[in-house]
């Protein structure tokens, strides 16, 4: 087995290009083991180097640091990474194995990328070769021939049942101190509750004691728990605990990030949008995107119309909430909605070309962000100006990207990553409240 100076095994790891199209900077990921990009992925790289997408830009971005590692010549041993890390090398492509001959009728970028891998097992024996690919077709593929082969898991989150939550509910509360947040400044020292472990800041906190009850914000990196009242805004009010403590969140001038995640009719969407709507003075435009991901295989290019006509399917579910905002105001308030509409300080876009602008007091809702990568996600928020506040929404068990599940979608990894931030808030919301059916539907099927 190859070895380093410092006598430590090293890997090689074969990339196939779906994992360079999540992470451009994934060279320098993978510590001190060497890489080999397969020729077939360079020529796939080269069909996505034009075009405004986020994989477009992952594709002249890798081909550019590949070209500049590389110099006027790659030796057949690669070119360093630099201090601490491997080595990167291009192989080229060889014949077909007999394995694979047999076992595939057609020609496939992804075969010849799972040859490169077996031609690799082949002469060198005494490394193990790891074939890194986000397509789970692909990897039961290479399991098959008995290639070993890993998720690119740099940017997952370590599991979904210790993803933080938000909130935490504590029982056996002295009842004392459920009647001090109800008196005075309503707040109480957190080191006052019996077991409790220090807070996280702008975490939540149900506190429960018999028949009585509170519920309680962490404010920033505060000693003292807030009590929190059920606010309304432009009509909408919180219909549970959890959405008491997203709309606070939401409406809190010193957060400007907030991620809210849950099922279907949790009421996401519509109480960011309800936010946005109650401070819209404070903003030069309310925002509201969501990633145009198709649920089948049938893409925007298919739909009939102009381009308003073929994105009306994507934007559906926000106008959605639109009319639900409406139906809650009487006069005034839902003809402002259609006035902001109108004036586009209330506009909702597709989330394309968001990359080279600045969003100045822009109050900015992102739906459906759980089809996001974590290099979008962070493209978003560092387009943020002063006075910006930023919403992510999404359910993270409901991805309709091919690439990413539970644990590396960008919503997962945000959350994963933003914990104990003062300028962040996160809140799953757990019940749906759109219908006791659309309930129903959530919890059985």
């Amino acid at each position: 087995m190859t070895t380093r100076g410092d006598g430590s095994h090293t890997k090689l790891f074969v990339l196939d290009t779906n994992v360079i199209l999540h992470d451009s900077a994934c060279l320098r990921r993978f510590e001190e083991h060497d890489l080999v990009i397969p020729i077939t992925v360079i020529e796939e790289l080269d069909q996505f180097k034009r075009g405004n997408g986020e994989i477009h830009f992952h594709a002249r971005e890798f081909l550019r640091s590949l070209d500049e590692l590389t110099g006027d010549l790659l030796s057949p041993e690669g070119a360093s990474l630099g201090e601490g890390l491997g080595h990167v090398r291009v192989v080229l492509n060889v014949a077909s194995s007999p394995q694979l001959k047999e076992a595939f009728l057609s020609d496939a970028p992804d075969h010849r990328i799972l040859n490169s891998a077996l031609h690799l097992h082949e002469i060198e024996p005494e490394r193990p070769v790891i074939l890194v690919t986000k397509d789970t077709n692909l990897r039961m593929k290479a399991k098959a021939f008995g290639v070993p082969t890993q998720d690119y898991s740099n940017d997952k989150a370590e599991s979904l049942d210790k993803l933080y939550t938000g909130k935490r509910t504590v029982c056996d509360i002295p009842s004392e101190v459920i009647d001090d947040f109800y008196q005075g400044d309503c707040q109480v020292a957190w080191n006052r509750i019996p077991g409790m472990l220090e807070p996280v800041p702008n975490e939540n906190f149900v506190l429960k004691n018999g028949s009585k009850s509170a519920l309680a914000v962490c404010r920033g990196a505060s000693p003292v728990l807030t009590r929190v009242t059920k606010p309304s805004a432009f009509g909408i009010a919180p219909r549970n605990a959890e959405q008491a403590f997203a709309l606070t969140a939401l409406l809190d001038d010193d957060i400007k990030l907030v991620t809210l995640t849950g099922k279907a009719g949790s009421g996401k969407t519509l109480l960011a949008l309800a936010a946005g709507l109650e401070l819209r003075q404070q903003f030069r435009q309310i925002l509201l995107a969501r990633p145009t991901v198709p649920l089948s295989n049938r893409d925007l290019g298919f739909l009939p119309g102009d381009l308003s006509a073929k994105l009306d399917p994507y934007m559906q579910p926000l106008f959605d909430n639109l009319a639900v905002i409406k139906q809650e105001n009487e006069g005034k308030n839902a003809q402002k909605v259609q006035e902001f509409l109108d004036q586009e300080k209330l506009k909702i876009t597709p989330l394309s070309y968001i990359r080279g602008r600045s969003l100045q007091r822009v109050f900015f809702i992102v739906d459906e962000a759980q089809n996001l990568t974590p290099h979008e996600i962070k493209t978003i928020i560092t387009r943020a100006g002063e006075g910006t506040r930023i919403i992510f929404t999404g359910d993270v068990r409901q991805i309709d990207h091919p690439y990413l599940d539970t644990l590396s979608n960008g919503l997962t990894y945000l959350i994963d990553r933003m914990v104990g931030q003062p300028m962040f808030a996160h809140i799953a919301l757990e019940r749906s409240e759109r219908s006791a059916l659309a309930e129903l539907a959530s919890d059985l099927l």
